[in-house]
């Protein structure tokens, strides 16, 4: 079998388990949450027996071990179950139909991805040239100021920055609006206005891992001797790290990139609140007050499923760019 196709396969089996110990862990912690959603619901005058009866109506008397794998069977099968809160509202409301968990998350992830999507367009391009830029005037003025600029704005909380960000861009200058209003019909250029502010925040925070390792893999690959052979032929110091330098240091830059990718879906709570963007990590937020168990879960499960995805993908990658293991002999 090829080395390389053998790589990825144990890089797959090891994520899967990851996956698997990942939901064990996120149903454990869930559950152990103070209160639950029978007495949230109920409130404080609630009855035992009421209780009982909410908590056997939702299967949450059933044994740990009993609810956690009819949970990830039903995961298996693309069933995130009904959010309590809809249960909640068909019982009051006596509406016909129900959401499913599915049905909720679905939009809300698709807002995730396009804010994702919007702050890797900026961040990735302006990181990696802001590393180039650094390495090439290394112990220079620009050098100095970007690496202190870059620190500064990864050191200072999301919230921070984004409240800096509305008061400059749409407090005294209303160029951006600082409430994302995304609805159902949303044009793209309207959803692309709305996303901004947000995805400039993000790509504040991120900027600083990429550049940085950017720099730190060009400086270090620039004492090499083909690159000192290249000086010594008389190429341009930029043509050398863009053409030499920059080729062999993509397996460093792609495992940072990836990582902020990862970021960008999975921590993306903090900004999302902030800009009350439709997210799914608003959606996240609001399920933990409300005791919505079911949502919770499938909220932690899609975070850690797309860390977990975007690492294997910068393993792979990062296989992928090395002649040694691309051709072992």
């Amino acid at each position: 079998m090829n080395p390389v196709f053998k790589i990825i396969l144990q890089r797959l089996a090891l994520g899967l388990l990851t996956l698997l110990i990942v939901s064990f862990v996120i149903f454990t912690a869930v559950n152990m949450l103070p209160g639950d959603f029978a007495e949230a619901l109920l409130g404080q005058s609630a009855t035992p027996e009421a209780v009982a009866a909410i908590r056997r109506d939702l299967n949450l008397d059933q044994p740990f071990w009993i609810r956690y794998f009819s949970w990830l069977g039903a995961m298996l099968t693309g069933d995130l179950g009904v959010s309590y809160a809809q249960l909640n509202f068909q019982s009051n409301m006596g509406a016909a139909t129900l959401k499913t968990v599915a049905d909720q998350i679905a939009p809300r992830f698709a807002n995730t991805m396009f804010l994702a999507g919007v702050t890797a367009c900026i961040a990735v391009p302006f990181a990696v040239g802001l590393g180039l830029l650094a390495a090439l005037y290394r112990n220079s003025v620009f050098d100095k100021g970007v690496n202190i600029a870059t620190l500064t704005s990864i050191s200072s909380p999301e919230f921070f920055l984004a409240y800096v960000l509305v008061l400059f861009f749409a407090v005294l200058n209303p160029l951006l609006p600082s409430i994302a209003n995304i609805y159902q019909g949303i044009s793209f250029q309207d959803r692309l206005v709305a996303t901004l502010l947000p995805a400039l925040t993000l790509t504040l925070v991120v900027t600083a891992h990429m550049m940085r390792m950017t720099r730190a893999a060009i400086i270090s690959l620039l004492a090499s001797p083909y690159i000192e052979m290249a000086r010594l032929k008389g190429m341009s110091p930029l043509r050398v790290i863009v053409k030499h330098a920059l080729p062999n240091a993509w397996a460093p830059i792609i495992n940072v990139v990836a990582l902020n990718l990862a970021y960008l879906i999975t921590g993306v709570v903090v900004v999302e609140v902030v800009f009350n963007y439709p997210g799914i990590g608003q959606l996240f937020v609001d399920a933990v007050k409300n005791r919505d168990i079911p949502v919770v879960q499938a909220c932690c499960l899609i975070f850690a499923g797309a860390y977990i995805l975007l690492n294997l993908a910068a393993d792979i990658l990062s296989i992928m760019t090395n002649p040694r293991l691309r051709h072992p002999k």
